[in-house]
């Protein structure tokens, strides 16, 4: 087991439908018009006019620290939504896709997200801040010793990892190798079929016939396949590993402005991945 703080409990948020409701981080302090169209400070008079300005500057400390605060506190309480940086192969190959469905699950869903993503190191002890990260890749991937038992007690603590083929199975180099060392951290076999019919996929929206198939998949591209199913590694009978060799890293992976061009939202299966991570 690695060493390290225990992560936080995966966010009590349930998600209802609907859209998420906003709380601002920057009301203003209420202003009083005079005539002339010039606003009134609010409750700070000029030097002689009756407050200090030893009060003045306690009053301006005072809105500062309970803004900041406040800001902390909703911070704290948010979703963020992490990327897996690890040593080999190319970690940030899919940019745009933790700003799409960052988009996805504050439009859908009730769940208090950040506004941005952050990167994570997997070798760091502050993985274990987030109950949700994303890895992807195109290259060959070797995790470090370091990384390997991070990312087992991560699971094993209860975090959820979503791994994705960014590569489609082009030469198989990111699926041949991260399977590998998945069987070679949780144990040959640990990573199986998930069935069609899984919880997973009625998690929010619903998709009866399982993973909804991506474009590159109809188009022939990469190994000209469509596979059917997702596989996973359950601890305490969730899935803790969720991987995908159907390169949804490239179906997200445009700016969130341009779903409006799309029938249908593609990333509506991404909301169900976390919305199953955060509540099971």
């Amino acid at each position: 087991m690695v060493a390290g703080p225990s992560p936080p409990n995966p966010l009590s948020h349930k998600a209802r439908g609907g859209t998420v409701q906003c709380q601002r981080q920057d009301q203003p302090l209420s202003q009083n018009w005079e005539r002339g169209g010039e606003p009134k400070r609010a409750g700070v008079r000029a030097c002689g006019g009756g407050w200090s300005l030893a009060a003045a500057l306690l009053l301006t400390l005072c809105v500062v620290f309970g803004a900041v605060a406040g800001q902390a506190q909703q911070a704290t309480s948010s979703l963020v939504f992490a990327t897996v940086r690890y040593e080999s192969g190319n970690w940030d190959s899919a940019p745009l896709v933790p700003a799409n469905l960052i988009h996805s699950i504050a439009q859908y869903t009730d769940i208090a997200v950040a506004p941005e993503g952050v990167v994570v190191d997997l070798g760091s002890p502050e993985l274990f801040r987030y109950p949700f990260v994303y890895l992807t890749g195109h290259l060959p991937v070797r995790f470090t010793e370091l990384e390997s038992r991070n990312l087992r007690a991560f699971v094993e603590r209860g975090g959820f990892v979503f791994i994705d083929d960014h590569n489609h199975n082009i030469d198989g180099a990111f699926h041949r190798t991260v399977t590998a060392e998945l069987a070679r951290i949780f144990g040959a076999g640990a990573l199986r079929q998930i069935p069609n019919d899984h919880e997973l996929y009625r998690a929010f929206f619903r998709f009866p016939d399982g993973p909804p198939t991506t474009s590159h998949e109809l188009s022939g591209w990469g190994d000209n396949l469509i596979h059917e199913h997702l596989f996973g590694i359950e601890v305490g009978g969730r899935i803790g590993v969720l991987y995908s060799n159907k390169d949804y890293s490239s179906e997200w992976n445009y700016h969130p402005q341009n779903k409006r061009f799309l029938a249908v939202d593609n990333t509506r299966f991404g909301v169900n991945i976390l919305v199953y991570a955060l509540t099971r």
